[in-house]
């Protein structure tokens, strides 16, 4: 069983820049929207049928999402935005009426989360998606529709929950919850509340945390 792992956080709030310091070559990264990484990324090249190698898959099909998690023979596997798969569905089908539409976002919602705790257990995934509050002031992942909140709870499906977040200029990671936000890891697996917002440092600790190695 893999570990499954949540980095939730507002655009803007650093996390895709906290993947500056993995080694590409050891990761698949899943970009449902292609766009330039926020730091000097030349070595995270486009995987195509020429190139192979490469360390980015474009997709915001589920299908396909879950298809290139499963078969990556890499041990960390990156979904970035990943709250633009469901906007992009629902907007691809925004003609549509009834519910079926609702239905088939949740099917594919539900099959990534189950994905990305079923791989074989030296395995690491992080899905990466933006945060929404609701009127009480408590932060979730961002969804659409009844059938994701409500249904899935998609945080319950991660051992591990991290909110991406600023404080005092620095772009850090929570590792607890705050009362009002649902991160969450296992005691000892970090060194405080709030950490440098490095993931591949949080790679680094959850390996020794589940006694995993990592390559040389």
């Amino acid at each position: 069983m893999s570990i499954a792992i949540m980095v939730l956080g507002p655009s803007g709030s650093g996390k895709s820049y906290s993947l500056r310091n993995f080694d590409p070559t050891q990761v698949t990264l899943i970009q449902p929207i292609k766009k330039p990484l926020p730091f000097k990324s030349a070595d995270w090249t486009l995987r195509t049928k020429e190139n192979t190698s490469g360390a980015r898959f474009v997709t915001d099909d589920s299908i396909l999402i879950e298809k290139a998690m499963r078969k990556t023979d890499r041990d960390v596997v990156i979904v970035d935005d990943y709250q633009a798969v469901l906007t992009n569905e629902l907007m691809r089908r925004s003609t549509e009426t009834g519910f079926q539409k609702f239905a088939d976002i949740g099917h594919g919602a539900w099959s990534i989360f189950q994905a990305a705790g079923d791989l074989p257990e030296q395995k690491r995934v992080y899905i990466m998606a933006h945060t929404q509050t609701d009127d009480y002031g408590n932060v979730r992942m961002k969804t659409v529709g009844k059938m994701v909140d409500e249904k899935l709870v998609p945080e319950g499906y991660f051992t591990i929950v991290l909110r991406a977040e600023q404080i005092n200029g620095q772009h850090v990671f929570a590792t607890q919850s705050n009362g009002q936000d649902c991160c969450k890891s296992p005691p000892g697996m970090f060194d405080g509340m709030h950490i440098p917002n490095d993931l591949a440092a949080v790679d680094a600790a959850i390996c020794e945390f589940y006694g995993l190695t990592q390559p040389a």
